[in-house]
């Protein structure tokens, strides 16, 4: 599974976020708080959700600890910052280059992670990049579903 690399621009987001680790994943809960709000955020870009990763710099997924916390985030993405619903925040992804693997089947199969940070990213040209990771969910996208589709994006440099 070869990835399309791409270079997004600056991308103004709205949403709400929690820390959490892969050993106390809350994400079911953050967007169990989202999804009912969603439709508060105005001059919304798409009708796509982010689901958006970030981690610190001492954030290591080559000696990975699955109690190492990080913030994730449930967002969408906004024209401007003129209106924030309450209890939500505004995030600016900084522009940069991404690697985006086009993923179809349970949100829950880490097998697609294990190919592209053990596999993919060792006998690429790059190196992951200290900004957000994120996915897509767009309307393919279904919670739970093995025919589910959407976008992983992961951020690279040039080794």
């Amino acid at each position: 599974m070869e990835p399309i690399i791409k270079k997004i621009n600056q991308k103004n987001l709205i949403g709400q976020r929690l820390t959490m680790s892969f050993a106390n994943n809350t994400t079911f809960k953050l967007w169990q708080s989202f999804m009912p709000r969603r439709k508060e955020i105005q001059n919304k870009l798409s009708a796509n959700l982010i689901s958006m990763q970030v981690y610190g710099p001492s954030f290591e997924f080559n000696n990975f600890d699955i109690n190492k916390e990080f913030e994730k985030w449930a967002a969408v993405e906004v024209s401007n910052f003129n209106t924030v619903p309450n209890e939500m925040e505004p995030f600016t992804l900084t522009s940069g280059l991404y690697a985006v693997f086009f993923f179809k089947g349970l949100s829950t199969d880490t097998k697609i992670f294990q190919y592209i940070f053990g596999v993919w990213l060792p006998q690429s040209n790059y190196v992951l990049d200290n900004r957000p990771h994120f996915e897509i969910l767009g309307e393919k996208y279904k919670n739970n579903d093995p025919t589910s589709e959407e976008e992983i994006w992961i951020p690279i440099k040039l080794k």
